[in-house]
This record gives structure tokens, sequence and C-alpha cells, in this order.
């Protein structure tokens, strides 16, 4: 089973390497040239770049659970979504990468899960120095931190341009796999703008097949002018061992991130206010909206940046200060980047026409909770409403009476308490409506009110 391994933890164990026979070949060394044409050396490079690339090591403790008999207990990534008894603290030793991007200063970022857990971190330089590491700030979300160290040999690395990078492009991941300091791999870039692995993170991530493995977290992507474009994180494996999928943090969003770190110790993004979906082919059918791709507003919260910017439920974002946005993921990522107070240009789309809106972006926080109203018997009326009790709605609609867990209006987001008051952008005012309107249909796009606010709710056939 394949699945995303962070890259800290690494450790080295040397066993003995015997030779046979008598005599070692020598291997043919390449030619200075190849028709007067000199034979292309990433060496410059890498000893230009090399010396901003650190070793940290880490001590500190975790919470020790009781060992079971089945094996997926042993793998700290299983364990998680296991309750097993805990044993009390156990002490752990574990190593990545990092990057020094500010000399002066002694700063140095790396990944935060490197440092998790620790209280007692050493970056090692290149030429052997020692250096006690104190954290100045860990970002879990984006999975980045930044150290600082004293220290006046230290050599910082140019920070590049990730947004230019394009798939194909070679670039060079510097790192200490398994404890080998300062391993040099090469590769291209093999995807860009890769999410997925973890809901609940800020992912953008740089895919390359260069070589990289546990140890390696922190350390640094760069392209062939030595500039730093990504900071290593993840793998995909099957074995925790390198199969040529790893993922980097690109340096631009790594680069805001830090920088709230240095400032103020912590990282406040900003809230737009709204609830989305992606705009797929049949929202984007229903909507008339031709291919345009972006995301749907299914719900605005009250007294919200987007509340106040006149941003309504049913909009489709487009673009946010003129970038484009084609799905929830980007719009989530674009507006986590930005800083609160700022000013952003959201490109939207309302009953087919393009609209710009401003809104001043805030603290990000919890929404609201919807009250619930008091239902009425029901009777399903859609596969989407498998598992789902309708009734007529005393001020008109229909209202969702119950919904049984792990069923299909469970999964489509439906709630106790709501009520339907619209379906595929037609109003509904009572039960024996709503069953008319969704008769026959594939994709329901219901319009629901939630307490004090109306959301829209993507309803699919099971």
């Amino acid at each position: 089973m394949s699945r995303v391994s962070r890259l800290h933890g690494a450790s080295l164990l040397l066993g003995a390497i015997v030779l046979t026979g008598s005599a070692l070949p020598v291997a043919a060394a390449l030619p200075a040239a190849v028709a007067e044409t000199p034979v292309p050396s990433l060496s410059p490079m890498i000893k230009r770049v090399s010396p901003a690339v650190v070793n940290i090591s880490t001590q500190g403790t975790i919470k020790q659970t009781q060992r079971s008999t089945n094996p997926l207990l042993d793998d700290p990534f299983f364990r998680r979504f296991f309750d097993s008894p805990e044993m009390g603290p156990r002490k752990f030793q574990s190593a990545g990468s990092g990057v020094i991007f500010d000399a002066k200063n002694g700063y140095i970022v790396t990944n935060a899960h490197v440092i998790e857990n620790a209280n007692e971190i050493t970056v090692t330089l290149q030429d052997g120095h020692d250096l006690k590491a104190e954290v100045v700030g860990t970002d879990t979300p984006s999975d980045v931190a930044v150290l600082k160290v004293k220290s006046d040999k230290l050599v910082q690395m140019a920070l590049g341009d990730s947004s230019k990078m394009e798939v194909g492009d070679f670039v060079v991941a510097i790192g200490n796999p398994f404890g080998l300091q300062h391993t040099v791999t090469s590769g291209i870039v093999s995807g860009l703008s890769r999410s997925g692995m973890n809901p609940d993170g800020y992912e953008d991530f740089i895919q390359t097949d260069a070589s990289i493995n546990p140890g390696n977290s922190g350390g640094a992507l760069v392209n062939l002018k030595g500039e730093l474009i990504g900071i290593n994180t993840a793998i995909l494996s099957r074995s925790g061992g390198n199969i040529g999928i790893g993922f980097a943090i690109p340096v631009n969003m790594a680069h805001n991130v830090i920088d709230q770190l240095v400032k103020f110790g912590t990282v406040k993004r900003g809230l737009l206010g709204v609830n989305i979906y992606n705009v797929t082919p049949d929202i984007a059918q229903l909507y008339g909206l031709g291919d345009q791709q972006g995301a749907l507003v299914s719900q605005v919260i009250e007294g919200s940046a987007a509340d106040k910017a006149g941003i309504r439920t049913g909009d489709v974002i487009t673009s946010v200060n003129g970038s484009p946005v084609k799905s929830n993921t980007e719009l989530r990522l674009a507006i986590g980047q930005l800083r609160v107070g700022q000013n952003l240009e959201v490109g939207i789309i309302r009953d087919g026409k393009p609209r710009k809106m401003t809104a001043v972006i805030e603290d990000s926080g919890e929404p609201p909770a919807a009250k619930q109203s008091s239902p009425k018997e029901s009777n399903v009326i859609h596969s989407g409403f498998d598992g789902a009790g309708l009734a007529d709605a005393p001020d008109g609609g229909a209202v969702v009476r119950t919904v049984e867990p792990g069923s299909s209006a469970a999964q489509n987001n439906l709630r106790p308490g709501d009520i339907i008051v619209g379906v595929n952008r037609s109003k509904v005012t009572s039960l024996q409506q709503l069953r008319e309107k969704a008769k026959g249909s594939g994709t329901l796009v219901l319009e629901v009110r939630r307490g004090n606010t109306i959301v829209l709710v993507p309803l699919r056939p099971s």
C-alpha cells in the first residue's frame, strides 16, 4: 500500500563491505570534452550552495504505547488511528535537514515535523561545527519551521521564484538521507500544485523524481542556478524508501510563512468567510458556466469579509487578485497565504456575468454553528437523500428531519434541521414541489437554509 512518508527520523547503520578478488576495477573517467564541447557539470553550483544546507539532530520525548500483536501498531503512521494503551514518555533521537536563508541573523528553515516534540536541537554545518538551535516558530499546516543559531560561519542560499518552475525543469535535492551528510541527487520537476495528502494542511507541492529519502526532510530543492525553489518534505512510498515520487514545499509559499514566523513567531492566516465546492462539469452545466472552472460558494458566513464585500451564496469565484482559481483547494491556499487586513480583489461569476468584488481579509476563526428546526414526517425522493427523513417545513420548503450516519444523505453533507428552499436554481415551497423538481435529475444543487445562513449542497445520486 502506498502512503506519504515524512522524511525525518533517519538513522544510519553501516555494515562491513567485503571486497573480493585481487584487483579492483578502475572506472573510466568522463572526457573533458566531446567534439570540443565541454561536458557539463553541476559541481561548481553544488560547491557554492552546499554550505547553506545543514544537518539537524533532535532529542526529545514522546508518549509510548503498549506493544501489540498487530504489526500495524508498530508503524507510527498507522498507530495514530488506533487507541493503544500509553506506557509513559519515551526518549527519541531523530535527524533531518535545514537550509540557511539568512546568515546574518542565523535563521534556518526546515520542516515542522523534523523538530516536533524536540527539547534539544543541534545544527551541524558542512564543516562539522555543531550549533545549538532555538525554535523561532513552527507552522504545522504548511509544515514549515524556523530555527535560529549564533555563528559567524554561516552561508545563506539565494531564494528563487518557484512560480516560474515548469514540469521538466532540472532540479537538485541536497540533504542528509539516512545520516549521509550533504548528499546530492538530481532529477526533474515531475508535477506542480500537488495536494490532497493532508486535508487540514496548506499544500501546493512540487513533485520531483530527484531521489529523496528519510533524513532529507527540510533540505533544499534547488534549480540549476543554485537558487532555493523548494523545501523537501515528503515521499510517496510503499516501503519508506524512494521510488521516484518526492514532494517539496514551493519556496514562494514557504517564504510567506517564514516571514510571519520571524516577525510574530506564529502564522495568522486570512479568512474570507465562505464555504465552497469545486465546480464540477455537472455543476457547471446547471449554472450555465460552460467550461469555466472555479469554486462555488455554498455558504457565506454572516458578518464575514465575504459578506461585507457582497459575495453571495451561488457565486462562483474564478480569480483572486487577478490570478485564476480553478478549485476550492486553490482558493483555500490563496486566501490562507494572505495577511489579515489585506485588501483582496475577488473575481466572480453571478447569473452568468463576471463581476469583481473587494474584500478585506479577516483573522481566521470557526464559523458559527447552525441551529436546528423542528421537523415532521417524510419520505425519500432521490437516491442522494437515502438515509434522510424529509417533511414539509412550517414556513415553506422541505426540512431534513433525520440523517442516518454513513448514509448517502450524510455523505452528501445534509444535516438534521436543514431546510431545503431551492433546487437547481428554482425555489421550493414544499416537499411535493421538491419531489417534482428532483424527478429524473442526476446531480441536484440544493439551496439550504441552515441556521441563519443559506448554503448550497450538491447532491449526487448514490
